[in-house]
């Protein structure tokens, strides 16, 4: 039996009206796991946040400069460009949910994954980003989380949806807490006794 095209209209319509709102679902990953897990960590100042098409001319990605301050993790010279998928050129705009934001003079601590001799990407997508907060008169510095929007984080072990385990730091604490989760683990096996 053919159902009328307008009926199958309004059958594809209530199922996409069923589905989860969420445009991006993705894995939690804590900062212990982001910080084993990146090629590269870095701390620095955003440059230039520029978006142009791909190669193909059939995407729009925005290229962002950082100015690094210090490396936490990996190699990196003195700047580091970050692409992802989105973007707007001239009146066209690409938009994809879960992805960190970045604006020029923004200070920031990223994690990073290697996507060829000199480009990265965010490593957990928004969640390998925190924005350096300092005090007007500069004495204190906070590392904020940033916001996943409407993603929806599953828990790796448990695959049930989960929300961020992301807290708001000091720029002294998160560092501690990268070069803690860098640590080799110690080892655990018993040494035998030689006579």
């Amino acid at each position: 039996m053919k159902l009328p095209m307008a009926l199958r209209a309004l059958l594809s319509l209530v199922l996409l009206l069923g589905l989860s709102a969420s445009a991006t679902t993705m894995l939690r990953a804590d900062l212990p796991e982001l910080a084993r897990t990146s090629d590269t960590i870095v701390h620095g100042t955003v440059r230039r946040v520029e978006s142009r098409w791909s190669g193909d001319g059939r995407r729009i990605v925005t290229d962002v400069e950082i100015q690094v301050s210090e490396t936490l993790k990996g190699q990196a010279g003195g700047t580091v460009l970050v692409t992802q998928p989105g973007g707007r050129v001239g009146d066209i705009g690409q938009m994809v949910s879960g992805l960190a934001s970045f604006s020029s003079g923004e200070e920031v601590v990223l994690f990073l994954e290697r996507r060829g001799a000199q480009a990265f990407r965010v490593a957990g997508m928004a969640q390998g980003k925190y924005k350096v907060q300092r005090s007007a008169d500069g004495t204190q510095a906070l590392a904020v989380p940033e916001p996943t929007g409407d993603v929806l984080l599953v828990d790796p072990d448990t695959r049930q949806a989960t929300s961020s385990s992301a807290r708001t730091l000091s720029l002294a604490e998160l560092k501690a807490s990268i070069r803690t989760a860098l640590q080799p683990a110690p080892s655990t096996g018993t040494q035998e006794k030689r006579p």
